[in-house]
């Protein structure tokens, strides 16, 4: 394991100011007292592993970060058991698919024992900001941002030098407010996320900051979420604004597009894929169309769809709206959807036995 200095914030919130934010936690905006941090550089690799006191970064201007977007990020929660202990969720497919996407944005690859040991640093100095359930509906965690980023002094383009990467952490209630009830999403025809050779699979800021013109035009429609379809003729699914897809149909079988260049490789996607057959659910990774979901849903075939991510877990999906027709999967969250949900829940908290492995302890 990983040895991280600590350097103590002289300054950490009162614990009268985190109870309140833990009490009414809301998603990305409050964060802990603390940041862990390691360094690259080409002459060193990866060193200086530090806990370090949460606050602005120092960045020169010409950083490659703020001109060519050399930037990584990913995204996993840290859950209170009963027990008092804090587990996190298959950290190792995370720091998989962090160098997957080191590898495609010129960005140096890390060492998965690092990734996890990043983690645990930074969770085992602010465990008293990881929230507890007070009930087996309720969603809070601690949501933890690792992000990679060039800070080379350099305004030529190449791969980058220099890298800095941290983990920071926010209190989280559920994603959705409001309690579990089916979404609505906007089927995006003009804008798109990626292409055949882009960046689609890799958890890179640019996949989202592309994606942003779409959800402003989905919450126009009275959507809270944006479906994008393949570049080329637009008639396939691919995902959605940071969620993937699920269609349940009639005869048992669980719907979703399969992981390519243009998709990102999720980690909930993955596990409920894995859980399915629990569910007596058949698992098929498949190219869908846009028209299969609209004849499906009509005629019975297609019963159920929810979007699954670690930030939102599994969420029902109620409508898909278009300008011109809608698909309508009603008003209630689908059975078997909220059955997976459960599932997936219980185990992230503790609460039943995952398959070997997935469970991590942090603190």
């Amino acid at each position: 394991m990983t040895t991280f200095a600590l350097q103590k914030n002289p300054q950490p919130q009162s614990e009268t100011v985190r109870n309140a934010i833990l009490g009414a936690p809301v998603f990305g905006t409050q964060f802990t007292d603390h940041m862990a941090h390691i360094r690259f550089t080409e002459e060193q690799g990866w060193h200086n592993h530090e806990v370090v006191p949460y606050g602005p970064l120092s960045l020169d201007p010409a950083a490659a970060v703020l001109h060519y977007a050399q930037e990584i990020f990913e995204g996993l929660k840290a859950y209170r058991h009963a027990d008092g202990s804090v587990w996190t969720f298959r950290p190792d497919r995370n720091a998989d698919r962090m160098n997957a996407s080191a590898a495609r944005m010129a960005l140096p690859e890390m060492d998965g024992s690092d990734f996890i040991d990043s983690l645990r640093a930074l969770v085992e100095q602010d465990v008293a900001w990881v929230p507890a359930p007070k009930d087996d509906a309720d969603e809070v965690s601690l949501y933890l941002r690792p992000f990679m980023i060039s800070a080379e002094r350099f305004l030529g383009l190449r791969p980058t030098q220099q890298a800095d990467y941290y983990v920071i952490a926010s209190p989280a209630a559920a994603y959705f407010s409001g309690g579990i009830k089916p979404v609505s999403i906007w089927l995006s025809q003009n804008l798109k996320r990626s292409g055949a050779g882009g960046t689609g699979f890799a958890k890179t800021g640019g996949n989202y900051a592309a994606s942003t013109a779409a959800m402003i035009e989905a919450n126009s429609k009275g959507c809270q979420q944006v479906m994008f379809t393949d570049a080329v003729d637009g008639t396939h699914l691919e995902e959605l604004g940071g969620m993937n897809l699920m269609l349940i149909t009639a005869d048992g079988k669980l719907l979703t597009p399969p992981v390519s260049q243009t998709i990102l490789d999720g980690v909930t996607r993955r596990s409920v894929l894995e859980l399915a057959p629990r569910l007596g659910l058949t698992p098929e990774e498949r190219p869908i169309t846009v028209d299969e979901w609209r004849t499906g849903a009509a005629d019975g075939t297609i019963v159920e769809a929810f979007a699954c991510g670690t930030a939102a877990a599994i969420t029902p999906i109620g409508k898909l709206v278009s300008d011109d027709w809608s698909v309508d999967h009603g008003e209630t969250p689908g059975e078997t959807t909220m059955t997976m949900r459960r599932t997936l829940l219980d185990i992230q908290y503790g609460r039943a036995e995952g398959p070997e492995g997935w469970m991590v302890k942090l603190a």
